[in-house]
Order: C-alpha cells, then sequence, then structure tokens
C-alpha cells in the first residue's frame, strides 16, 4: 500500500510517499494551495518530514529516513552513490560514471546515461541529485527547476562563485 503527505517547504509545496518499505517519492508539486504540512500518519512519513524539517532550517541531518529505491539496477546504483555525496559539496556527472565504470571494472562509462539516471531520481531533496553538477561547473537541469537547485545549494553552504546556468 501506497501513503501520501504533502510538505510545505520554504522552496515550494512537496508530495512525500512512502510504502511500508520505505520512502518512493519525494517531490516538488508546485502545488500553491499547500500552505502547511499536513500531520502525517505513516512513520516512514514523520520520519521523512523530520529529516526535511532539519534540513530546510539549515542543518545536516544525521539520519537518512528507510528508502524504496524502484528502478534498474544501474538506477539504483546511481542513487547510491548521490546518497554518498557530502552535504555541501558537489561532484559532476563524469564523476558518478568514472566511478561506476570503476566498480564494474569496465573502461568507459556515459555521463549522458548517469545524467538520465540522476533526472529520474525520485527522492529529491533527500537522495541528493541538486549536489550533481556538469563538467566545469555548469549546473546542468534539475526536475524542481533551476532556481531550487540553487537555493538548496545555497542553503548547504556550497561557494557558488565557480558555477553557471547554461543559457538557453
Amino acid at each position: 500500500m501506497l501513503y501520501f503527505a504533502d510538505y510545505a517547504s520554504p522552496l515550494g509545496g512537496m508530495m512525500v510517499a512512502c510504502d511500508d518499505l520505505g520512502l518512493t517519492e519525494v517531490r516538488f508539486t508546485d502545488a500553491p494551495e499547500i500552505r502547511s504540512s499536513a500531520s502525517p500518519r505513516h512513520s516512514l512519513l514523520i520520519r521523512a518530514f523530520r529529516w526535511l524539517d532539519i534540513y530546510f532550517s539549515g542543518r545536516e541531518p544525521d539520519f537518512t529516513p528507510p528508502l524504496h529505491l524502484v528502478g534498474s539496477a544501474f538506477r539504483n546504483a546511481v542513487g547510491g552513490l548521490m546518497l554518498e555525496i557530502p552535504y555541501g559539496r558537489t561532484v559532476t556527472y563524469g564523476d558518478i560514471a568514472r566511478r561506476i565504470a570503476g566498480e564494474r571494472g569496465i573502461a568507459h562509462m556515459s555521463a549522458q546515461a548517469v545524467g538520465g539516471a540522476v533526472g529520474g531520481n525520485p527522492l529529491a531533496v533527500i537522495v541528493p541529485c541538486h549536489r550533481v553538477v556538469g563538467a566545469r561547473g555548469n549546473l546542468t537541469g534539475y526536475g524542481g527547476g533551476m532556481e531550487r537547485k540553487i537555493a538548496l545549494l545555497r542553503l548547504e553552504g556550497v561557494d557558488m562563485s565557480g558555477f553557471f546556468s547554461p543559457k538557453r
């Protein structure tokens, strides 16, 4: 069974979902009607709200709520590596691609393939896809919007002077 709750973050409404194994989805909804977080009833949603409250207060949470990563082995491997990115730090798509290539004993892994997996991350903020950037400081797309990616990185104290947003 799936359980859902709306969370009011400083960056806009979020939807948080879980099953009995862990969180399955955390995403920005852009729902203007979310003014306050409803009290979730499922213990995993309560833990997720606690994590989000700590995070959005500008502190690094000292726990990760249970996650139920659903997807291909490749997507889950990328998700696992994103969870290892330290708070307040960034890595590039190429960094993740090289790490996966090394772990699989292959000569090369496509940074674009990693980008597809990062872009499909269903657990925004908690699995920190916003900490993944393009080569040479390119702030590539973010499912929640570029303004949110920048805000999340600033919240974590990332020095933004070396980053730029691509021109469209």
